[in-house]
């Protein structure tokens, strides 16, 4: 036999609070914080130092070679040999060609004389964006 009781059923009780996100999420937002702060550091470096100049200036000579290197990160790379008088070569310059089309007009002027405007940035983190700190911007023909 059941018994009907005056008293109301008993409450349910209370929800439990929610934690907070960061409480909730706390290892998937350590492992983003230890993978992303090494990465956005690398970007901004990356960035400053391909958009500052340290100096820039041009050089004058013959084209010796020019090439497109690298296994993942294909560069133009370069030598121009500076020259004294004709025939005597005294210095040799390596540079780096960031624009497909200026390497192509430089790889059809090899062997004659031109004039290349480069700027000169320091501390690029990786040899992905170039192999010497010198990168061409610009290439003039010398008439002799």
């Amino acid at each position: 036999m059941t018994e009907i009781s005056d008293q109301p059923p008993p409450a349910e009780p209370p929800p439990q609070p929610r934690h907070s996100f960061k409480r909730r999420h706390w290892g998937k937002l350590t492992v983003l914080l230890l993978l992303g702060t090494p990465l956005a550091v690398f970007a901004l470096w990356a960035v400053v130092s391909l958009n500052w100049s340290y100096s820039n200036g041009q050089r004058a000579g013959y084209v010796q070679k020019m090439s497109r290197k690298g296994f993942v990160c294909k560069t133009w790379e370069g030598v121009l040999y500076t020259d004294i008088a004709k025939g005597f070569r005294s210095d040799s310059f390596s540079f780096t060609v960031p624009n497909d089309s200026v390497a192509h007009v430089i790889e059809g002027l090899s062997g004659k004389r031109v004039t290349l405007h480069y700027d000169q940035h320091i501390y690029v983190p990786t040899t992905c964006f170039g192999e010497t700190e010198y990168f061409v911007t610009k290439v003039d023909t010398i008439p002799e």
